[in-house]
């Protein structure tokens, strides 16, 4: 960033020393411009409507509490040439909340003081605030608040902007902009007015808003003051007359100090008002607190300077329970007035000691200044901050956001707008926390995939070992899987399994990859519990890798982690270790699979169609007794018998079972469920050990669809099966019946 204040050079016999507070007291100054000018809009902002008598209170508020912001965050602050002061976010929910204490007085009793509850509140609700930025502070959860989803801190920010707008309309024309108040805005003066307002911001947005120049608002807006005198004056109409007609403010009594810590005004405050009052509360608090980590990463960015966080709500918290006890209102440093002083060569603390010092001065010559300032001047000041700050959140964060974002970021402020803080706060959160659980839904939670022929393990293998992982590292499927597993990222994980284990029948072994998985949810241990599910259904194991402690906790507890699921620490040893238990199951399968290649051959009369079944079925193997398949379940497949015997059983009395027929090596059993889908009739029970490959509903309605040829060769099969087995009963029947 190019730092004018390099070009400044005093004359070369001045000391460094002095040389340097000269820096800060120009920087200072020019910073001072900006905290004078907006701290007389927001005077005019927050003692508005009924509080307009008291004005003079709220300078002496607003000037005070730009004071004690300025010199406590500048000479407590980590960055030497902070400036602080009222903010425009801070001032708007302020303003807010003064208006809505002034509405519950009014509506209980008229007549009842408005000052002392207005600078009780004030104060306490600064105090508050202060509280809780230093516990922020001394937790070191201030960073917490910026895991708010953006959406519901720009909603905040953008509803202060519209109400810095509304607010600026009340201040231009005396009325707040409500529906019952509408029709006085048809008024030609209350038109002309508010024209002249728009007229200034156009003014500050072409010019000021675009050059930033130190004395360039005050210029500008001791321009628009003169213009209209003189447009006054060539009108005929005096100052006594323009006051008269509104176009200018009556001028307040010197500004007036007063602290309301007295026991009769405390024992006078209207206590009942304060749970309606909480909600506007916590917006001050909310809206300080972000306003400070804002602000601090914005000076942070601009000025290239790395800032200490904590610090910096320590002691913006001490400043504003400083403020808070003389009856000020929020504050935190300020973006603009500190980049303000630095480019204007203020490097030290001696630059915010001038701004506390030049607000000071203000107390006296502020009421007599505005006496002569027209209110579309200041209105129109309002009307320009707001607006920007609405633009800033409502059309510019528009490209930073996706349409859900920025769709929540609308209803949020609507909602304040409409409702207040307090709905906006809860709503806001909610809308928050559900744009994030649809958004994060939507990340992919698998980063990549591979299998045992692509990505193998580090271990150097012989060349026949090479051979076998090449034609078989297919049954090896592996899932690098990324981000935080819950409800909706998981469903999506256990639909892609199912999937890929339908896509890739052959697989046997499931690698999952926890390394850059954040955590894991308990409603994410259903969607896998329904992965082992599936996966033990077609003999597949699950190998879980870099499982950390806190998810696999998780998992343990839906008792996910068992049978069937193995843990190994590092990838690299899973893939060892699945390819030595296929390279050693190869070994053992050589001839089986040959066998039963063979007998597919002599069914299907093709070895290519051998093949394609082969890889279709899954294999398992079963223990003498071992029940394969229950009576009454659904068909969902059928078995070829390679080795071993099972039996069809079907209940008898006294609990028994009785075997009707048994089924040996090279048989079928199951093929009339699967091609009718009805239930099982019988139990079917291992006789001995045996080896069996299963062939599943989905796969069989896979070879329906990709492969017709082989479908038909199948039923064919099954059909000469049925037909030998009903040859068998005719006979025993005719025996029978001998």
């Amino acid at each position: 960033m190019t730092d004018p204040a390099i070009g400044f050079t005093p004359s070369a016999g001045l000391n460094p020393a002095l040389k340097r507070a000269l820096n800060d007291i120009l920087g200072g100054s020019a910073a001072s411009v900006l905290t004078v000018t907006f701290g007389l809009s927001y005077a005019l902002l927050i003692f508005a409507g009924p509080l307009s008598p008291y004005l003079s209170y709220g300078i002496a508020a607003t000037f005070i509490s730009s004071a004690v912001l300025a010199a406590v965050i500048g000479l407590g602050s980590s960055l030497p040439f902070a400036v602080a002061g009222p903010d425009s976010s801070t001032a708007a929910v302020t303003g807010i909340l003064a208006a809505s204490l002034v509405e519950r007085i009014e509506a209980a009793n008229l007549s009842a003081p408005l000052l002392s509850p207005v600078l009780i509140t004030l104060g306490l609700s600064t105090v508050l605030t202060g509280i809780v930025l230093c516990g922020l502070g001394l937790t070191r959860m201030g960073r917490a608040i910026r895991y708010v989803p953006y959406p519901v801190i720009g909603g905040f920010l953008g509803a202060t902007g519209l109400l810095i707008i509304m607010g600026a309309i009340r201040v231009i024309t005396d009325h707040p902009m409500q529906f019952a108040t509408m029709l006085r805005f048809t008024n030609g003066v209350t038109l002309a007015e508010l024209g002249a307002a728009c007229a200034m911001a156009l003014v500050l947005y072409l010019t000021w808003h675009r050059s930033r120049s130190p004395f360039g608002l005050p210029v500008i807006l001791i321009g628009g003051m003169l213009t209209a005198h003189l447009a006054f004056w060539i009108a005929g109409i005096s100052p006594e007359e323009a006051r008269a007609l509104g176009w200018t403010f009556q001028p307040p009594p010197p500004a007036a100090f007063m602290l309301p810590w007295h026991s009769d005004d405390l024992a006078h405050y209207p206590w009942s008002a304060v749970p309606d009052l909480l909600g506007n509360v916590v917006a001050v608090i909310f809206v300080t607190a972000s306003s400070t980590l804002f602000n601090t990463t914005g000076v942070e960015v601009a000025v290239h300077r790395e800032t200490n966080l904590e610090r910096e709500l320590n002691v913006t918290g001490v400043a504003n329970i400083l403020t808070g006890a003389l009856a000020g209102y929020a504050g935190c440093i300020s973006v603009s007035r500190t980049i303000l002083n630095f480019s204007s060569g203020g490097r030290g603390r001696l630059s915010s000691l001038t701004v506390a010092a030049i607000s000071l001065l203000m107390l006296a010559v502020a009421p007599e200044l505005l006496g002569f300032m027209p209110k579309f001047v200041l209105g129109g000041l309002l009307l320009y901050l707001g607006a920007d700050q609405l633009h800033k959140w409502l059309i510019e964060s528009r490209k930073r956001l996706s349409r859900l974002e920025y769709v929540s970021l609308v209803a949020i402020i609507a909602i304040i707008v409409v409702w207040g803080f307090v709905p906006g706060i809860l709503i806001g959160v909610i809308i928050g926390c559900a744009t994030f659980a649809f958004s994060a839904a939507r990340v992919e939670s698998i980063k990549y995939s591979f299998d045992g022929s692509e990505y193998r393990s580090s271990l150097d293998r012989s060349r026949d070992d090479q051979d076998v992982l090449l034609a078989h590292g297919g049954k090896i499927q592996g899932l690098n899987l990324q981000s935080y597993l819950f409800f909706g990222s998981a469903n999506r994980l256990y639909q892609h399994v199912k999937r890929l284990l339908r896509e890739r029948p052959e697989c046997r072994y499931l690698l999952f990859d926890f390394k850059l998985v954040t955590g894991v949810d308990s409603s994410a241990a259903y969607s896998f519990a329904q992965i082992k599910r599936s996966a033990g259904d077609l003999g597949v194991e699950l190998i879980l890798v870099h499982l950390s402690a806190a998810a696999e906790k998780v998992l343990r507890a839906s008792d996910f982690v068992g049978e069937g699921v193995t843990i190994i620490p590092e990838l690299d040893r899973a893939l060892e270790w699945c390819e030595n238990e296929l390279i050693s199951q190869h070994r053992e399968l050589a001839q089986e699979e040959a066998s039963l290649r063979d007998w597919f051959a002599r069914i299907l009369g093709s070895e290519d169609d051998a093949d394609e079944l082969i890889r279709r079925c899954h294999r398992i193997e079963v223990e003498a007794g071992e029940v394969i398949v229950e009576a009454g379940a659904p068909a969902d497949s059928m078995h070829f018998i390679l080795e071993g015997r099972v039996g069809i059983m079907i209940p008898a009395d006294d609990d028994r079972t009785t075997r009707v027929r048994s089924l040996g090596r090279y048989t079928t059993i199951g093929e009339m469920g699967l091609v009718s889908n009805t239930p099982r009739s019988a139990t079917i029970q291992a006789e001995v050990d045996s080896v069996l490959y299963v062939l599943n509903t989905h796969q069989f309605d896979a070879i329906k669809t990709e492969d017709p040829a082989l479908s038909h060769k199948l039923l064919t099969y099954f059909v000469s099966v049925m037909a030998e087995r009903l040859t068998f009963a005719n006979r025993t029947i005719a025996v029978l019946r001998r």
